[in-house]
């Protein structure tokens, strides 16, 4: 398996430390945006913790009740300033968000949008378009009656024990296995 420059420098470390200057660079942006949140607000709230945990192929996470937000030491790696700009502010605005409203009914409804694009001065994408190759695992094909679909193992490892099923977005055809189809890696 061929490792990104990001992930052999993070597997060369041993653990997933990140070198200082991106760690500091990262609660620049999020002090930066916190303070214009409790400006906006006249509120005092506190710094969410960071953790440098998240996996796969996801950008970053907020935990809303432990106050924290999780991000992928890959792709922050991979992608830096463009990282820090664009997935730290969205996953500060969940957590003003719930702190704020409480849990929203959507978890990138319009209170969300609105916190992006109103109090923290941010564009409001849903999701990222950095490239994950290097943080993308292995898939399994399955079908429906519209179109071809990869399933990560986790969720074909559900399939297969009958713990979970899945439908197409589209067509809402129950999706199949296809055993003839070859696993990406």
């Amino acid at each position: 398996m061929h490792l990104s420059p990001a992930r052999f420098i993070l597997r060369q470390m041993k653990t997933s430390r990140l070198p200082i200057a991106l760690q500091q660079a990262v609660m620049r942006c999020l002090r930066e945006k916190l303070l214009m949140a409790n400006q906006f607000f006249g509120t005092d709230y506190t710094e969410p913790e960071i953790s440098y945990q998240q996996r796969g192929t996801s950008a970053g996470s907020a935990y809303l009740q432990h106050w924290q937000i999780r991000l992928n030491p890959v792709l922050l790696m991979e992608n830096q300033q463009p990282f820090i700009d664009e997935v730290v502010p969205h996953e500060l605005a969940h957590l003003l968000v719930y702190r704020r409203f409480g849990r929203a009914p959507a978890p990138h409804g319009k209170e969300w949008r609105w916190m992006m694009e109103h109090v923290l001065g941010v564009s409001a994408s849903r999701t990222h378009k950095f490239e994950v190759a290097s943080v993308q695992s292995k898939t399994y094909p399955y079908l429906c009656a519209c179109r071809d679909h990869q399933l990560t193992v986790r969720r074909h490892n559900k399939v297969m024990r009958k713990e979970s099923e899945y439908r197409c977005r589209h067509c809402g055809e129950l999706l199949r296995f296809n055993a003839n189809g070859t696993p990406n890696c």
